[in-house]
C-alpha cells in the first residue's frame, strides 16, 4: 500500500509537470540606480502610482517591436512581475535611497505629492538594435490635484542582439537611467 502511494505521487507528479507545457521561462529582475543624489531636508512627503501602461506593457512579458511596428515577446523569458507594478516599486526605492519620504499609492499613505507616471515605452526596438525606455510623470499636489510639473524621460542601450539575458540587461540600465532623471527632477521641484 504504502508503495502504491509512492508511486502514484510520482505519476501524478510526472503528469503535473508535461501539462505545466515545458520549462518555466527565465525570470528576470530590474534595479535601481547605486547612487542618485540626496534629497533635501523638509522636502514633502511623496506617494508613487504604479505608471498606468497599454496593455503589451502590462504583462511580466518582454516586448519586441519590430521596424514595421510589428509587436512580439522574448519567448522563455519574463519579469519578476508585472512591469508597471515592479517599476513603481523601483521607483519607490529609488526615492527612499535619496532620504525622500515616500511610499506607494494605494496603501493607505498620504503625501503632499503625488508622482503619476505612464510607461510610454519600455521594449527592444529590433530595427535598431536598441532598448528604449520611456516614461512621462506629472508631479502633482495631492491637495488640489494640480499639476506641479511634468516631464518625459527617455533612456536608450544599444543591445547586440535578441538573446533574452542582453535585452533585460539593457532594459535594466535604461531603466536606471531613467529613475535617476526621475528622481533628481522629483526632489529638485519639491
Amino acid at each position: 500500500m504504502r508503495r502504491l502511494r509512492t508511486v502514484s505521487i510520482v505519476v501524478l507528479a510526472g503528469l503535473t509537470a508535461a501539462c505545466s507545457g515545458g520549462p518555466a521561462p527565465t525570470t528576470f529582475d530590474l534595479t535601481i540606480p547605486d547612487r542618485v543624489g540626496r534629497a533635501s531636508p523638509g522636502r514633502s512627503q511623496l506617494v508613487v502610482a504604479e505608471p498606468s501602461a497599454l496593455q503589451q506593457l502590462d504583462s511580466e512579458r518582454i516586448l519586441v517591436k519590430g521596424a514595421d511596428n510589428t509587436v512580439s515577446f522574448i519567448g522563455g523569458a519574463q519579469w519578476s512581475d508585472r512591469l508597471p507594478r515592479l517599476v513603481q516599486f523601483r521607483l519607490v526605492q529609488a526615492f527612499e535611497n535619496t532620504g525622500r519620504a515616500v511610499g506607494r499609492a494605494g496603501t493607505g499613505i498620504n503625501g503632499d505629492r503625488a508622482l503619476i507616471g505612464e510607461l510610454r515605452a519600455f521594449h527592444l526596438d529590433g530595427g535598431r538594435g536598441e532598448v528604449v525606455v520611456e516614461y512621462s510623470a506629472r508631479l502633482v499636489d495631492a491637495t488640489t490635484s494640480r499639476i506641479i510639473a511634468a516631464q518625459v524621460f527617455r533612456a536608450t542601450e544599444p543591445v547586440g542582439s535578441d538573446n533574452a539575458g542582453q535585452v533585460a540587461s539593457a532594459l535594466d540600465r535604461a531603466l536606471q537611467d531613467v529613475l535617476g532623471q526621475v528622481v533628481r527632477w522629483a526632489n529638485a521641484r519639491g
